[in-house]
C-alpha cells in the first residue's frame, strides 16, 4: 500500500528506520497513531501513565543505544510525558516524542486537551518542538530527529501533528537509504597532534570522562596504557576507565578532589559538562592548560578561554590519538599509593556520611552478573553506590543525573529489560520514589519481565531530612506512611521479599534473576547495620 492514513503512515516510516518499540498510551485524540502499528511490524508497550511510557523510552536508549520513541495524546498526555522528557534533555538521551495536536486552537475555545501553545510547552524541555501541518512536515521532522540522533548530542524531540492531518490519507514516505550515513567530521591531525605534544610533554596530566566519551572507551584504555595521566569520570562516563591505578574514581563530587585538580599541569575534558550535578561546587579547581574535547558547539563555547576546544566526537578523536601515540618513557609525578590513599579515605567519607550503604552495595555487586544494567532512581543508596560501585564497562548504570526526578528507575528498567532481552536488568529506588510510579510494575507483570525491584526503605525522605538538619531547618513534611510493599507487589501479580541480612538478601536477588516476572525486594535501610 502506498496511500494510508498519515498516522499508519509514520508507524512505517519508524520501522523503516530501524524502530521496534513504541512506548505509549492511545486516546481518541492519537488513535490514528495505532492504526499501523502491527501493519507495520512495531511492539507498542501499553504505560499505566504517560510519564511511565516517557521513562520507558528513556531506559531503553540508554540500554540499546538506539532512540526511544513514545506516542501520546494532545494536552495531558503531553503534560505528563514533559518530565521525562527533561530527563532525558539534562542527561543527553535520544528520545523522540510523537503527539495529536488540535487542529485549531487560536479562535476556538474549550476543546477536549486544549493547552493555549502545545509546541512551546514541549520546547521547555526538549531540543526541539515543532508541528507537522502536512504530511510532508511529518516525514521531514522525523528524519530531521533521527539524522540529529547521529551527528549531534543526543536529546529528545518533539512532533505534534494535527487529529485531521493524522485521519487524512498520505503517500508513503520513500526510504533514502541507510539513516547511518551521516557522521561527524573526522579530527583533524593538526589538532591531535598538539594534544598529543601536550599530554605527552605534561608531567601531571589529568582526564575527566563523561558520558559522551563512552565511544571511545577502548581507545581511551589504551592511551591511558601508554601515557601515565590520571584521570577522573563523571557518574555518566562510569566504566570507561577500568582498573588503571592512577585512576580517581567518579568522585568530582568530593570536596577535596578539587586539591587533585589544583595538582594537575595540562586536564583534558572529554565529553562531560562538568556541570553542578558533576562537582556540586562552583569551580573544578583547576588553573592549567586546558583541553575540551566535545560536539555540542554551547559547551565549546561556555569553556572556551584559556583551553582548547575542539568539535569532535570523542570516539573518533581518541582513536585518532591512539593511532598516533607512542608509549612515554618519562616518569609521572603522579602517585599510586596517594591516589590509593584518597580513594581509600573518600570511601570512609561516603561510610561516615550514610552509614550501612556501603556494606549493601558491595553485597550487591557480589550477587550481580557482571554485565548486569542497573536503573537507579533519586535514592540514598544510589548516591552512596554511584561513587564506589565498580563498572567493568560504560553504561550499565543509568541514574537520573540532572533533572533528578522522582520516579525514573522502575519505567526505565522496564524499557531497559524490554531493549536487551535476555541480559540481567535491575531497578533500585526509595521507598517514597517508588510510590511515584509504581502502577507500572503492572506492565512488568504483563509482560513477565524478569526484573528484580530494590526498594531501599528508610521510611522517609532521608535526604531532604539532612539537607534540612544540615540548613538548621527542624525537618518538615519528610516522613511518610507506607504500604505493606510486599502486599502490594502481590496485588499486583508480582513476586515480593523482605531480606533481613545481607546473605538473603544476595540470595533474593539471584532468585529474582531466575524468576519469570517481577519480584519486589523490600530492604529495609538498616540491614547492614542488624546482619550478624
Amino acid at each position: 500500500m502506498t496511500e494510508r492514513p498519515l498516522g499508519a503512515q509514520i508507524s512505517h516510516m519508524l520501522k523503516d528506520r530501524g524502530v521496534d518499540v513504541i512506548f505509549g498510551i492511545p486516546g481518541v485524540h492519537n488513535q490514528e497513531m495505532y492504526r499501523g502499528i502491527e501493519e507495520a511490524g512495531l511492539r507498542h508497550v501499553l504505560a499505566r501513565h504517560e510519564q511511565g511510557a516517557g521513562f520507558m523510552a528513556d531506559g531503553y536508549a540508554r540500554a540499546t543505544g538506539n532512540p526511544g520513541v513514545a506516542y501520546v495524546i494532545t494536552g495531558p498526555g503531553l503534560c505528563n510525558i514533559m518530565t521525562p522528557m527533561g530527563q532525558a534533555y539534562s542527561d543527553s538521551v535520544p528520545m523522540l516524542v510523537i503527539s495529536s495536536c488540535l487542529d485549531e486552537t487560536a479562535a476556538k475555545r474549550g476543546q477536549l486537551h486544549q493547552m493555549k501553545d502545545q509546541e512551546g510547552a514541549a520546547r521547555t524541555v526538549c531540543d526541539w518542538s515543532e508541528t507537522a501541518r502536512t504530511a510532508g512536515a511529518a516525514y521531514g521532522l522525523i528524519d530531521r530527529a533521527f539524522t540529529e540522533f547521529q551527528i549531534s548530542r543526543a536529546r529528545p524531540k518533539h512532533i505534534s501533528v494535527p487529529i485531521a492531518q493524522l485521519e487524512a490519507v498520505a503517500d508513503k514516505r520513500q526510504t533514502r537509504g541507510p539513516i547511518g550515513c551521516y557522521d561527524l567530521r573526522p579530527p583533524k591531525q593538526e589538532d591531535v597532534n598538539r594534544f598529543i605534544e601536550k599530554l605527552t610533554s605534561a608531567r601531571k596530566p589529568l582526564f575527566v570522562f563523561g558520558g559522551g566519551a563512552t565511544g571511545a572507551t577502548f581507545a581511551i584504555r589504551e592511551i591511558l596504557k601508554k601515557v601515565p595521566a590520571a584521570s577522573f569520570t563523571t557518574y555518566a562516563g562510569r566504566g570507561i576507565v577500568d582498573d588503571n591505578p592512577l585512576h580517581f574514581g567518579p568522585s568530582l563530587a568530593r570536596p577535596d578532589s578539587a586539591d587533585v585538580f589544583k595538582e594537575a599541569d595540562y586536564v583534558v575534558l572529554a565529553g562531560t559538562d562538568m556541570s553542578e550535578v558533576d562537582l556540586w561546587r562552583d569551580e573544578a579547581g583547576y588553573d592549567c592548560d586546558t583541553h575540551t574535547i566535545n560536539i555540542d558547539p554551547e559547551l565549546l563555547t561556555i569553556q572556551a578561554g584559556h583551553h582548547d576546544c575542539t568539535r569532535v566526537d570523542c570516539g573518533a578523536f581518541f582513536r585518532a590519538v591512539n593511532d598516533k601515540l607512542k608509549a612515554s618513557t618519562s616518569p609521572t609525578d603522579w602517585s599510586v599509593d596517594d591516589i590509593t590513599k584518597r580513594r581509600s579515605n573518600w570511601r570512609n567519607q561516603i561510610e561516615a556520611d550514610r552509614p550501612g550503604i556501603l556494606a549493601v552495595a558491595d553485597a550487591l555487586k557480589e550477587a550481580l552478573p557482571q554485565d548486569t544494567r542497573i536503573f537507579s532512581d533519586m535514592t540514598q543508596f544510589a548516591y552512596a553506590a554511584n561513587e564506589i560501585y565498580p563498572l567493568s564497562c560504560p553504561k550499565l548504570w543509568h541514574h537520573p543525573s540532572g533533572f533528578g526526578t522522582l520516579g525514573y528507575a522502575l519505567p526505565a528498567a522496564i524499557g531497559g529489560k524490554i531493549g536487551v532481552g535476555d541480559k540481567p536488568v535491575i531497578a533500585i529506588l526509595g521507598d517514597y520514589g517508588f510510590q511515584y510510579t509504581v502502577q507500572e510494575l503492572a506492565v512488568a507483570v504483563e509482560l513477565e519481565l524478569t526484573l528484580p525491584i530494590i526498594i531501599w526503605d528508610n521510611g522517609k525522605l532521608g535526604e531532604i531530612e539532612d539537607s534540612m538538619v544540615r540548613a538548621q531547618i527542624a525537618p518538615n513534611a519528610v516522613i511518610q506512611r507506607n504500604p505493606d510493599f510486599c502486599k502490594l507487589a502481590e496485588a499486583y501479580g508480582a513476586g515480593a521479599v523482605r531480606p533481613t541480612d545481607l546473605a538473603s538478601f544476595q540470595q533474593a536477588i539471584k532468585d529474582a534473576l531466575a524468576a519469570k516476572g517481577p519480584t519486589i525486594i523490600h530492604v529495609k535501610s538498616d540491614i547492614a547495620l542488624t546482619s550478624s
